[in-house]
């Protein structure tokens, strides 16, 4: 006579995913009937889970998708955004490609998910096999610290590693291949299947919801990095003035009657170009004619030529460069600066420096354009807030660029993009754009709702494009900016836009911060700290608040100023006011976009 099956009740203090989870699992426990064993001719299910920001891991779930479909499983992709921790659990196999994004932080939307499955009570995950693929940039100091967390999470819980975390720069296909090289093969054995019952899990509300894409998504995925648009440049003017120390661009690009549209807040994806002039000069260091067929991803093969100006990274150095580079050259200092404990003096070394830094200090190593092409990583696209708005600039895409210049090792240089923009694209060039779509940084739904922005420097751009959407369409919430930049003199972006608007009560505060006009110097959240009492009555009375720029000052000082002014306002304690904060961004009224 089997035992009676225990059942978890609806008043348990569990969500109805854990509820349905554990019951479940109860009654698998109490049954007298074995589970059935996993078919090996029927398709085996595989969630691929995605935690993505700018897009780039949604794109490799999609594509490792498609290579486990090929193989006979059968995947089931969702994001992680909205994804509960039960779900998960329900799950035999998973594999989660995970990007850390700000100062080391889940991206938006997904902090939810990982704060729930940190929770002490939450059930084993002995069921569980998984493996987690971490994408993050070198450039910041918490480098894919949300995939190193969650694997080592997910570990602890119990779950079984079917291959090591593999951590992935910018440059993402070798990293990419190496950890489905080493998964893929785990995925033939059929003792992970083995728990997985006959009726596959439930899709969950995120990926049903997924399943039923937003048609302006929809539209704008007509183009994409890999098949851009080329839209037409109409418009090119300073923001700065000819004394600032600074250059930053206003581009319009047309894209009247193509189709593609976006949102607020969404970013505009330009695929760059080297500089035709430093391709020269590589290409006459290595005495190479540029006509010399190398392999290409995009096209089977291309010229050497082709594949320096469009496809391949020639203006930064890492570790994989140095290293290939000098094992095929035996530089002796070179190797010398990849032992371990010179790692502090390879970064000094890199820093600031380009394949033609290298081809001029070592001389001779490359006689095999197939060799250097293997050597270099791919130049990756890049991303710039819109700061226009659909509804009041209609055919039309707006960017803000600041133009990266700086002089290091007795050489001139600057960012590939935004040096592309200033000093080799003209009016009428069509430059290959796309839309990456930010879900996440979107004006609140009810437009009654006020909203504080903060957008030191090129910050501004989404808010320029907030600001010019809402009177559009006729929002009847309050608007304040906080803007901050050098010199009101040199570097007051869009000073005549703003200013109009807060003449005419559209634009209802406007604090800015000019650093190098006072001393001390005063930044945005300076400012916000002098208006402490107002910015708190504006959260009391539903105000939401966003972020934009760099995350590796601003953002940091802006969330610290914030808690704090909390806390005095609110007289609460710290713990409480970075938990006040905390739920106003799980109510969706804190939002950060910061790169």
């Amino acid at each position: 006579m089997s035992a009676a099956v225990p059942y978890i009740p609806d008043n348990a203090p569990f969500t109805s995913e854990q509820r349905a989870w554990l019951n479940g699992l109860l009654a698998g426990m109490f049954s007298s009937a074995p589970l059935p064993a996993a078919d090996a001719r029927q398709p085996r299910r595989i969630a691929v889970l995605y935690a993505s920001q700018s897009g780039t891991a949604e794109g490799l779930a999609r594509k490792l998708a498609k290579e486990l479909k090929a193989q006979g499983h059968a995947p089931a992709v969702s994001t992680l955004v909205g994804y509960t921790p039960a779900a998960l659990a329900a799950e035999t196999c998973a594999l989660i490609l995970a990007s850390t994004y700000g100062d080391g932080d889940a991206p938006d939307g997904v902090q939810p998910f990982y704060e729930q499955l940190c929770l002490e009570h939450f059930p084993r995950m002995e069921r569980l096999s998984y493996a987690v693929f971490a994408l993050g940039d070198r450039h910041y100091e918490h480098f894919c610290k949300f995939g190193r967390d969650l694997d080592a999470k997910l570990s602890a819980l119990g779950a079984n590693r079917l291959a090591g975390c593999i951590d992935c720069d910018v440059d993402v296909e070798e990293p990419f291949a190496q950890w489905k090289g080493a998964l893929l093969p785990r995925l033939k054995e059929d003792s992970i299947f083995q728990a997985h019952r006959q009726s596959a899990p439930k899709p969950q509300p995120s990926q049903a919801a997924e399943l039923a894409e937003d048609p302006k998504q929809a539209a704008a995925k007509a183009f994409t990095r890999e098949s851009p648009l080329l839209a037409p440049l109409v418009e090119k003017r300073s923001l700065t003035h000819a004394a600032s120390t600074k250059s930053t661009l206003h581009l319009a690009f047309s894209i009247e009657g193509t189709g593609i549209s976006y949102e607020v807040g969404d970013a505009c994806g330009v695929i760059p170009t080297n500089d035709s002039n430093l391709v020269a000069e590589i290409l006459q260091k290595l005495r190479f004619n540029g006509n010399e067929k190398v392999p290409s991803a995009k096209n089977g093969n291309t010229t050497l030529h082709d594949a320096l100006a469009h496809q391949l990274l020639i203006t930064r150095l890492n570790r994989k460069i140095v290293q290939g580079y000098a094992t095929r050259g035996n530089c002796a200092p070179l190797l010398d600066l990849l032992l371990p404990e010179h790692q502090g003096t390879l970064e000094k070394f890199t820093y600031g420096r380009g394949l033609i830094d290298l081809l001029m200090e070592y001389p001779g190593v490359i006689d095999d354009p197939v060799e250097l092409v293997a050597l270099l990583p791919k130049l990756a696209p890049r991303l710039y807030s819109i700061s226009s708005s659909p509804a009041a600039h209609a055919g039309q895409i707006h960017t803000t660029v600041a133009v990266v210049r700086f002089t290091s090792h007795n050489r001139d240089r600057g960012g590939v993009c935004s040096t592309l923009f200033a000093d080799r694209a003209s009016i009428d060039d069509r430059l290959p754009i796309y839309i990456q779509p930010n879900r996440k940084f979107k004006l609140p739904s009810n437009p009654d709702d006020p909203i504080i922005m903060i957008g030191p420097g090129t910050g501004i751009a989404p808010f320029r494009g907030f600001l010019h959407e809402r009177r559009a369409l006729g929002h009847k919430g309050r608007n304040w900016l906080f803007f901050g930049e050098r010199s009101v003199a040199t570097d007051y972006l869009y000073r005549e836009e703003l200013e109009s608007m807060h003449t005419d009560g559209h634009l209802t505060r406007l604090d800015t911060a000019f650093s190098r006009d006072h001393e001390p110097k005063v930044y945005v959240q300076d400012r916000m700290l002098e208006h402490a009492a107002q910015l708190w009555s504006w959260l009391q009375e539903g105000a939401s608040v966003y972020v934009c720029g760099d995350a590796s000052r601003m953002a940091k000082d802006v969330h610290t100023v914030l808690c704090r002014i909390v806390g005095q306002q609110g007289a609460m304690p710290a713990q409480a006011a970075e938990e006040y904060v905390g739920a106003l961004k799980e109510d969706h009224r804190y939002h950060r976009d910061v790169y």
